[in-house]
């Protein structure tokens, strides 16, 4: 059974006819937001946050150019170190 959106219009006429009717606790929801945008929003965001942190960590903590951070060679050299047997 598939609801039907309502608008914001529709959403108040009904809730004043609860009202009236004395049935108030029945409580009709309105999504501002789509859930998929909300989903879009977060990678987004998570995105950001990773990339944010790792040029704070590679030029704030570590002292190199922030701008190194998006080269490849830095990468590959930090794999290297990483998988370097000892």
């Amino acid at each position: 059974m598939e609801e039907k959106q309502l608008t914001r219009q529709e959403y108040r006429q009904q809730v004043k006819k609860a009202e009236k009717a004395g049935n108030t606790k029945e409580r009709i929801r309105i999504r501002l937001l789509p859930i998929w945008l909300r989903l879009v929003i977060v990678c987004v965001l998570i995105a950001f946050s990773v990339l944010a942190g790792a040029v704070v960590g590679y030029s704030v903590i570590g002292g190199g150019k922030a701008s190194d951070v998006f080269k490849t060679s830095t990468w590959t050299h930090i794999v290297d170190l990483v998988n370097k047997d000892i």
